[in-house]
């Protein structure tokens, strides 16, 4: 029976099957109820005292409560109901039913119906608002509505993904879209998004264009390609058209390459990508396998040794004042040349642990120059758990000491509701930043504790560089000092967890400052080494940092005969004493020898030295120019962190928004 029953009376049945919901559904139900009102009718069951049990519908009861509370409804509004007059055995399956039943709209039909409302006056705003959805989403369905027909129609079909059609949408011209569409629906291989987006956004392609280079003028004309060329155009910026045609060959090309690399190298699989790095999509469901450099070999060692010896004889030719220009010249491009292939020794490809090669892999990516370059990153494909049939897996749900329900599910459906629920969990680790802090900052000082073979909850990694030089600890230097003490400051209560769920908890109960230590430490040691030069060194990034932070490097670094000046050349000491002291100062200690000349210029950039006060003070200010960081003042209400108020740990505080 239907009937009109006052919100006030409609209470929670313990019945209802329904115990979880989701915070970003239900404010878009509660928008809609407020914009167009209850559009499905509650199933209720009498209760005592008047009031109704909601069966079905708890959702909407919830909703409308909170627009009561906001006085949009009355607290008596009127809610029409389907009365039960069933048993409550009998309502449990009919709420059971009524939840059940329910099949998600698709995004064709959810951009056809949004462009209808827009079409009829409502703004993008108006929609977001009535559907408690963001503009952003709505914005994205409406593009969808304005695909090419047949890509739409793909869409409405299921024939591609939602992925695949938000990448024909990258254009908004619908003759291109159609064309690619036909394209890839005769191609070989099956298209991804990325693909489709390169090919949409580019009518033709470059004959510089990694993919050309790979494939080569003379295949893709026998395959059928065509090429259009300007007046003044060349090999490299002639058109190629057939750009599906293009991708195909690259692939194919690739694949063939990707097989034989892996017989070559003996691992299980390669993975190969046109892009010029490995996507996540491409590495999901992957594990990262531990490696090592490769070691050096006894005739490398020796040549190391060879080249250390080749070092220092040119280097005494640059010391020497009375060298020849010429031979200046040569000692520096031979100095160059024994620097180059010390790099090229030591860059030592990892390599994997005998029992893991036979099942890792690795993958291949296309290079800007359009050559086919391994990753030195070695993957493992995780095991699925083993099973009795090959049909289907033994569930068991619960916790330990509960009533635990054994059931068998296939494998797909098993893997399916496991990356369903994971984006359930992602969206509210995303709604919650606090939290997400909490996370990532645990996730990289657990590293520590991480067990390889274990697998991991999440893909967040920042391995500590190693650096250029295997084992070198500046000891001395105030920063590493700090570094060091701060280090030794933080709380590791939390380690005391037996595993990571215990450990995280305790993680979480730190204090505020506590936790924001360790998210200061974990970010700071993932830094790579630097200088403010010109080459491999320089990291432009870490200098804007540097600008930014407004660092004074003299107060944290000063030269000493261990750290510089002794292996420096004469001539580059004395052009120091020249910076801060001019020609008379540099034109005391010319005729002084190397050894001795490092050592009174340690006193002079020590402070310790007699000497004029405006010297002394350039002195203790001077630092080589590779150690600087950009100059820039700090920002109102930042601190400059100095040298001699530095504390073991770090004070700072996470916002509140950030710690709830």
């Amino acid at each position: 029976m239907i009937k009109s029953i006052p919100l006030n009376k409609l209470v929670q049945s313990p019945r209802n099957v329904r115990r979880h919901s989701d915070a970003a559904a239900d404010a878009e139900l509660k928008a809609s109820i407020a914009a167009c009102g209850l559009l499905q009718n509650l199933i209720v069951r009498p209760a005592a005292k008047g009031r109704f049990e909601v069966e079905a519908g708890e959702r909407r009861r919830r909703a409308m409560f909170a627009l009561a509370d906001e006085k949009i409804l009355a607290r008596d509004h009127e809610v029409t109901c389907l009365v039960l007059e069933d048993s409550a055995e009998a309502a449990v399956e009919t709420s059971l039913a009524e939840n059940f039943h329910r099949l998600a709209m698709n995004p064709a039909d959810e951009a056809q119906a949004f462009a209808a409302l827009v079409a009829g006056g409502a703004t993008v705003e108006d929609v977001a608002r009535r559907f408690g959805l963001t503009v952003r989403f709505v914005e994205g369905r409406l593009r969808l509505a304005t695909l090419a027909p047949v890509v739409f129609e793909a869409l409405a079909s299921g024939q591609i993904t939602l992925d695949i059609a938000k990448a024909f949408g990258a254009t908004s011209d619908q003759d291109i879209q159609a064309r690619v569409f036909e394209q890839v629906s005769s191609a070989y291989y099956a298209p991804n998004p990325d693909s489709i987006r390169r090919m949409v956004l580019s009518g033709t392609v470059r004959g510089s264009d990694p993919r050309a280079r790979l494939v080569g003028r003379d295949a893709y004309i026998a395959a059928g390609g065509r090429i259009e060329r300007e007046l003044f155009d060349n090999d490299d910026s002639e058109s190629w058209v057939d750009v599906a045609l293009l991708e195909s060959l690259a692939a194919a090309k690739m694949e063939e390459q990707a097989k034989a690399l892996a017989a070559e190298q003996g691992l299980a699989w390669v993975k190969p990508t046109l892009d010029p790095y490995a996507s996540h999509d491409l590495v999901e469901g992957l594990v990262r396998l531990p490696a090592e450099p490769a070691p050096l070999t006894d005739a490398e060692l020796a040549r190391l040794d060879e080249l250390d010896a080749s070092y220092d004889e040119h280097a005494a030719i640059l010391e020497d004042e009375d060298s020849a220009e010429e031979a200046v010249a040569a000692a520096e491009a031979a100095i160059e040349a024994i620097e180059r292939e010390c790099q090229d020794i030591r860059a030592r490809p990892p390599v994997i642990a005998p029992e893991l090669k036979a099942e890792a892999g690795m993958v291949l990516v296309l290079s800007r120059d359009g050559t086919p370059v391994l990753q030195p990153v070695f993957y493992g494909e995780r095991q699925a758990e083993p099973t009795e049939a090959d049909d289907g897996i033994e569930v068991v749900a619960g916790e330990e000491g509960s009533d635990r329900h054994r059931t068998t599910l296939s494998k797909r459906l098993v893997d399916e509701l496991a990356m369903q629920r994971r984006d359930v969990l992602a969206l509210h680790v995303a709604s919650d930043p606090g939290l997400a802090l909490d996370i990532m900052v645990f996730t990289l000082a657990d590293a520590d504790t991480h067990d390889w073979q274990a697998r991991p909850s999440t893909t967040l990694r920042a391995p500590v560089p190693a650096g250029p030089i295997i084992g070198f600890e500046a000891k001395d230097a105030p920063a590493s000092s700090a570094l060091a003490e701060l280090r030794s400051g933080l709380d590791e209560s939390w380690r005391a967890g037996t595993d990571v769920t215990a450990r995280f908890d305790l993680f979480r109960a730190l204090p505020d400052e506590s936790r924001a230590a360790w998210l200061g430490f974990v970010v700071a040691r993932s830094l790579e080494a630097s200088l403010n030069m010109s080459g491999e060194r320089q990291l432009p990034f870490q200098d804007h940092l540097g600008s930014l932070i407004g660092i004074d490097m003299a107060q944290w670094w000063r030269p000493t005969t261990a750290n510089y000046f002794d292996r420096v050349s004469k001539q580059v000491t004395l052009d120091a004493l020249t910076d801060v002291g001019g020609l008379e100062l540099s034109s005391r200690f010319a005729s002084v020898k190397k050894g001795d000349l490092a050592m009174s210029a340690e006193r002079v950039f020590a402070g310790t030295y007699i000497t004029e006060v405006e010297v002394r003070e350039k002195a203790l200010a001077w630092v080589p120019e590779v150690m600087r960081f950009a100059s820039a003042a700090p920002e109102a209400g930042e601190a400059e962190i100095d040298a001699s108020d530095a504390e073991p740990g770090v004070d700072c505080e996470i916002p509140r928004e950030l710690a709830a």
